[in-house]
């Protein structure tokens, strides 16, 4: 391990002006690749003291063994040239896309002299036209089989089409009107180049031009009486509608435009892209990351910018790109994609509207994915018993933790504390063995408390059902009763790892619990949220598991699962709790209605200005009714905030909810 002194440069050498460095290991290979508006003031903050740095930030300074730099005129050169030596390096401390899975576009091979339509996978080619990426390759088949009645392009191998040149007869394909068979003559290179080229356009969402010529054409058939041409320009533009009903229109104003949004936790990021073209949704495509480099999600999305046009040039690169956050350098990256179109780039957030609508949608793939991802090897029985044996070793268990329970915390600011105890087995989930605890406020937020007493609780109920009388003594040595049925009492059954939610306080009293009750064969641990590390009472030091650690991957899971249980809990407790003010005053108002008079006007506040008219347009208020709430409402003073009865969240264009007070430990609730 370097020390960073050893290489930092002297003061002075660095200047103070736009460039990318490189920071180097003592092999010589390139660790890291970075750009800075400021050279000199990017570089001194990797050495300062290292207490002070980012945990990756540290290991990478302290791997390196050296740095050196590459000054440029402005910081979209510098954004250029960043991306060039990330290609080239492959810096082991940089984000790495990589796709979540292979997937398939439609290609149009316009570097041959006869272009071929296929579906291709994998890297781009140079003079390629891509199309997509597609969810599925079957996708792309239906909808090329549908276009080529229209547009007639070669979709043959390059054997097949050797092969019917040289016996001066077409494929099936040419004989049925689907191919226009440059093999054997039928059109000229040029013809069926053209042919290609209208194939393409109308890929590319310039639909309406060519429907237009082509219905034209039909009407002038059928004056002509061309029965027989127009009865199949009819056909052929049924065909070209067909397939652009396949993508979903989602924006009115037939917008072209990239949506980009991320999801990510501690370790990992999942990036996800939806290609729109014309108001329709062309393609989706997604990324996942490790975050070896101490990141946000601006920079997250700089690097998504970065690994998605950078091979792109031309229409390929859409007027608007939409974005959850934007990044540091705006101006240079939009110089950058304006560079790649050559035309102006839009590089926005959208704030309302359809595409603020898109773009929830696009980040809850990017939340499924991200999810997917983590859970994908959950099935694989070698995996978890991997993943298992990981955990045993790191935590130096006699043998595999089959059971593991969780227990995490939630509340609102110290009010509705609640407390919850998932349970995998075999690395699994078992949601029948899931519970849910009630927990007494402490004066302030308390979670230490909370978890020692969860834990009290939970294995104090195993001891009673252990000694029962007559069912069992601490003498018998043998496993606790069980019911009817054959399966254990509740809390009968006991894990062999405890989990907590937290660090070194609350796996102290998760410890100090067991201790109070006798119990000293159940191992804890806790894992805390911020770098992912593992606790284990009475050391100082966390264990640290690699991040490609199935074992790290299962704790995050009960973790993580644990999280949701216990928030959902708190949730649906403060919704019983929260109550709609002064409709719950007014006599004969149930909760369906009081429920549909704030669902119709959005907050109590605006009830309260509506008219006895208004009032009545509300399904199943009468007029008598809206009297009555109408004069509740006037004689009542004005509450604080209104409150959906139906979810129990505060509305928004009523007084807006303290500082901090939708929040759950750094969890936005």
């Amino acid at each position: 391990m370097a020390d960073p002194s050893s290489y930092r440069p002297e003061p002075g050498q660095i200047p103070d002006s736009p460039g990318v460095y490189r920071f180097r290991d003592e092999h010589r290979r390139v660790i890291y690749v970075g750009k800075a508006k400021s050279l000199r003031q990017r570089l001194a903050s990797y050495f300062q003291d290292i207490a002070n740095l980012h945990p990756r930030t540290a290991t990478m300074v302290t791997t390196a063994a050296s740095v050196e730099w590459t000054v440029v005129s402005t910081e979209v050169e510098a954004l250029q040239l960043e991306y060039s030596w990330i290609k080239e390096f492959d810096p082991r401390f940089n984000v790495k896309y990589r796709d979540d899975k292979s997937y398939p576009s439609l290609a149009v091979t316009m570097n041959e002299q006869y272009p071929r339509v296929q579906v291709m996978r994998g890297p781009k080619k140079k003079g390629v036209r891509y199309f997509g990426p597609y969810g599925h390759a079957w996708a792309i088949r239906e909808t090329v089989d549908l276009m080529l009645r229209v547009f007639p392009v070669r979709t043959c191998s390059a054997g097949v089409f050797k092969r019917s040149a040289q016996i001066g007869r077409p494929c099936l394909l040419g004989y049925i009107g689907k191919c226009s068979a440059p093999c054997v003559g039928r059109v000229t290179p040029e013809e069926h180049r053209e042919l290609a080229e209208d194939f393409c356009d109308f890929m590319a969402g310039r639909t309406g031009t060519y429907l237009t010529r082509l219905e034209q054409q039909m009407h002038e058939a059928a004056e002509e009486m061309e029965y027989e041409k127009a009865a199949r320009l009819r056909d052929d533009i049924g065909a070209l509608r067909r397939a652009m009903e396949k993508n979903a229109v989602v924006l009115a104003d037939a917008t072209d435009a990239d949506l980009i949004a991320v999801a990510e936790d501690e370790l990992e990021a999942a990036v996800q892209i939806f290609h729109v073209r014309g108001g329709r949704v062309r393609g989706q495509r997604g990324w996942v990351t490790d975050k070896v480099e101490a990141v946000d999600t601006a920079g997250l999305v700089e690097h998504a910018l970065q690994q998605l046009y950078g091979e792109e040039k031309g229409e390929a690169v859409p007027k608007e790109v939409l974005v959850p956050v934007l990044p540091e350098d705006t101006g240079a990256l939009g110089q950058w994609l304006a560079g790649r179109r050559g035309s102006n780039v839009s590089l926005r957030v959208p704030q309302r509207g359809d595409k603020k609508a898109l773009m929830e949608t696009v980040h809850r793939n990017a939340q499924q994915s991200l999810a997917l991802h983590k859970t994908k090897r959950a099935s694989d029985l070698t995996t978890r018993s991997r993943a298992l044996e990981e955990i045993a070793e790191a935590l130096e268990l006699d043998g595999a933790p089959l059971r593991i329970e969780c227990f995490d915390i939630s509340h609102l600011q110290g009010d509705d504390v609640v407390a919850s105890m998932v349970v995998f087995e075999d690395g699994l989930a078992r949601k029948s063995e899931y519970r849910r605890f009630q927990i007494k406020s402490f004066e302030g937020q308390d979670d230490v408390r909370s978890m020692h007493e969860v834990v009290s609780r939970r294995f104090r109920r195993y001891l009673q059902e252990k000694l029962k009388t007559g069912e069992w003594s601490p003498e018998d040595g043998e496993d606790p009763v069980t019911e009817d049925d054959g399966r254990p009492r509740r809390f009968a059954y006991p894990p062999q790892l405890v989990v907590v939610d937290g660090g070194q306080p609350q796996v102290a009293a998760a410890k100090r619990a067991l201790e109070e009750l006798g119990i000293d064969d159940v191992a804890v641990c806790g894992l805390a949220k911020r770098l992912e590390e593992v606790w284990l009472p009475g050391e100082d030091d966390p264990v640290v598991l690699p991040r490609t650690s199935e074992g790290l991957y299962l704790l995050q899971r009960v973790r993580d699962e644990a999280h949701r249980f216990a928030i959902q809990y708190q949730r649906n407790k403060r919704g019983k709790r929260l109550k709609s003010g002064p409709l719950d005053e007014v006599p004969g108002l149930g909760e369906s209605r009081k429920q549909a008079l704030v669902k119709h006007f959005g907050s109590v506040k605006k009830l309260r200005q509506a008219t006895i008219d208004q009032i009545c347009e509300v399904p199943g208020i009468g007029r008598k009714t809206a009297e009555t709430v109408a004069a509740a409402l006037a004689q009542a003073p004005p509450a604080g905030p209104a409150v959906n009865t139906a979810t129990g969240e505060i509305m928004e264009d009523e007084t807006p909810a303290p500082a901090g007070a939708a929040s759950e430990r750094g969890t936005e609730l």
